[in-house]
């Protein structure tokens, strides 16, 4: 299986950067620390930026809507 995959990628060069990303993806998967934090989103608050760029929301000022958990 792996001789075939350096094969095709030696054939099809823009395979290299796709085998890359899809590599360093599933190592960031399998360091997540589990143990410490396996939930992240929930610790989220209402107020919490979790998108990187938001066109038109301020999170500063929204409430909370749902319950606690």
């Amino acid at each position: 299986m792996l001789h075939q995959i350096i094969t095709q990628s030696k054939k099809h060069l823009s395979l290299i950067s796709l085998f890359v990303f899809i590599g360093a993806g599933g190592t960031g998967a399998a360091l997540w620390d589990r143990k410490n934090n396996p939930e992240p989103w929930n610790k989220l608050a209402p107020n919490d930026q979790y998108k990187f760029y938001s066109v038109n929301v301020d999170y500063s000022k929204l409430k909370k809507e749902g319950p606690d958990f």
